[in-house]
Order: C-alpha cells, then structure tokens, then sequence
C-alpha cells in the first residue's frame, strides 16, 4: 500500500500505540519514540504493547530511541503522552521540530501550574508548530481490536484539521473537524473529572438513577462554564462533550471511572491511583477547574464535590449526603 503520510508518535502507551497501528494499517509511515528506552527495547522485541497484549503491531512500525529520527521529515507528530509530561517532552523535542510541524495532541487535561490547555502548552515551548487537538469518544482498548470509533480532529485553520483527518480516517476511525479548540479541551479535562464522581457513585453501591443524573448535571457542569469561556455549544454536545464523557463514565476500560470506584469504596487518591496502575487524568485536571470556576465567579457542585474527596480528605458517602440535600431548584434555569 501506498504511504499517504510520514508521522511520528511520541510516547508508546495504549493510546499511542493504538493510534500507531490504525496510522500503519492505513498506510502511513510510522515510526515510535519513547522517552523510557526500555519501552522501546521491549517493543522491538515482543511487538507487544503491554497493557494491550492481544494487538497485533504491524511489522511496518519503526521503533527508535532516537528523539530526533522521529521527528525529523514528519508530515505529522503525534504527543501521546499524559498530560503531566507534554510541557517536558516539548521542551526537550523543540531543537528538532521545524517551524509548521503539524503536532497532533492527543492528551486530554489542564496544565495544573498554568491552568493552560495542553495545545497552548505545546505552542509555548514550539512557537511555529500548528497543534491540532483530537479528541472523541475514544478509548483505546476499541480501537486496537478495530472497532469502529469517532474522533475530532480541531484547529482554528481547518485546512490543518482537514490534513489530520485524511490521515487518520480509516475503515474503524470516522474522523470528524471542528474549529472549536477550547471547547473541545475544556470538555477534555472536566470530562474525566465527571467520570470519577460516577466511578464514585458505583462505589458507594448507587445505581444508574444517579449516575445518570451525575452524567447530565455534569454535563450542565461543562456548559456553564464553556459558555462563559466562549466554548460553542455544538462542541459541548457533541462528540468530543457529550459523546466523550458518556463512554468515559460508564466504560469498564475507563481508568478515570476505576479509580472513583476506588475512591467510593474507600480508598485514598493516592491508594486509587496505584491501584488503576495508569494515570488518572481526572485528578490532574482537579486544581485548573477549581481555579477556573473561582475566575469565571461559577458554581460546579459535582467538580468541587469529587475535589472534596480527592484533595480534602472527606469521605465520599459524607459528600455525596451533602450533594443530595443541595436545595431543589427548576431545571429549565440550568442551575443545578
């Protein structure tokens, strides 16, 4: 098959290395770099990602230790680190990443000490790259036993999300663009704060009334607050807002919905975290909400509820009591 694109994917976990799959079987020429050499020394040598051990890596894909060998010549580079490590892996990659480089982000979080989104991040440490965000209803697990997806892939230049799109489109990827940047970042982030409150609900031995519920007020959560940081409305109802918090608080291969289960039972974050064995980027994204919402002058009930867990130390079912006794108001007002 004809190559379409040369790309390279920085970092080699699930999400990475699903993607790197879907890229090659489509035609493209991939090539991984990880920053722990004995990641790629592993891949090289099983051709197995270890958190996804039935996929089968396609013999096509290069796996280097060499920062600048997958940088250099890329018609696309793909950040799939977590969210903690973009500024860091930025920073060290900059010297070889040209002025134009299209970088696709595909992280989903807030900057905890800028309180930044991820593409922002990116451009402050490489000023002339063109950061396409892609996010979606997404989790990797599917994607790697090629399951049909939706994903979105948004710049302000949709010419550039046009580029990404032809390039990830596949027979089990639909790829769709948008032009809404924020939004869909900002629905990135909170989203997965929203799963670890209906993670937390199924822990405490809640049913699906209320984790409905949780899924829709958090929601109106998200909107709130994106309409008031000029995020459309189309972004945070569709798949990248809706679609994405759905599948990320009610999937069993969600790590952010594990970890609240955890949380609801009674463990610690720090006790959660380690026991997910993943990052949890819902509970990275915790400070950067709380900071927008105390910017914006908003109230978010649910978010400051699961930070009450989190990072307070308060027991889970005491918070929930607290959350349900809130006073009733009228739904069509949308403050809930």
């Amino acid at each position: 098959m004809e190559n379409k694109y040369n790309i390279g994917i920085i970092g080699a976990g699930t999400w990475g290395m699903a993607l790197a799959r879907s890229l090659a079987l489509s035609g493209n020429s991939v090539i991984v770099w990880s920053a722990i050499p004995e990641e790629i020394d592993s891949l090289n040598q099983t051709r197995k990602q270890v958190n996804l051990p039935y996929m089968e890596i396609p013999d096509s894909i290069v796996f280097t230790k060499d920062a600048k060998e997958a940088c250099t010549g890329k018609d696309i580079l793909v950040f799939a680190v977590p969210s903690t490590f973009v500024r860091s892996t930025a920073k060290s990659l900059a010297s070889f990443i040209p002025d134009g480089q299209i970088i696709v982000d595909v992280a989903k979080g807030i900057e905890a000490k800028t309180h930044n989104f991820l593409s922002e991040v990116i451009l402050s440490e490489i000023p002339g790259a063109s950061v396409v965000v892609l996010s979606g209803p997404t989790h990797a697990e599917e994607v790697a036993k090629d399951l049909p997806t939706t994903i979105v892939a948004a710049n302000a230049d949709l010419s550039i999300a046009q580029k990404v799109q032809d390039a990830f489109t596949s027979q089990y990827l639909r790829v769709f663009t948008n032009t809404d940047v924020k939004g869909i970042e900002l629905c990135g982030a909170l989203k997965n704060i929203i799963a670890l409150a209906a993670g937390i609900s199924d822990g405490l031995g809640f049913g699906d009334n209320i984790k409905a519920a949780l899924i829709t007020i958090g929601l109106a959560e998200i909107k709130r607050l994106g309409e008031k940081m000029g995020c459309l409305n189309e972004t945070i109802y569709g798949l990248t807002g809706m679609g994405d918090l759905i599948v990320t608080a009610t999937s069993v291969h969600s790590r952010n919905n594990r970890c609240g289960h955890l949380l609801g039972e009674g463990y610690t974050a720090e006790e959660a975290v380690s026991k997910v064995g993943m990052v949890v980027e819902g509970i990275n994204a915790l400070p950067a909400a709380l900071s927008l919402a105390k910017q914006y002058d908003i109230e978010l009930p649910i978010i400051f509820s699961v930070d009450k867990i989190v990072n307070q130390g308060i027991p889970a079912r005491e918070v929930a009591k607290d959350l349900l006794e809130r006073e009733c108001r009228a739904e069509i007002h949308t403050d809930l």
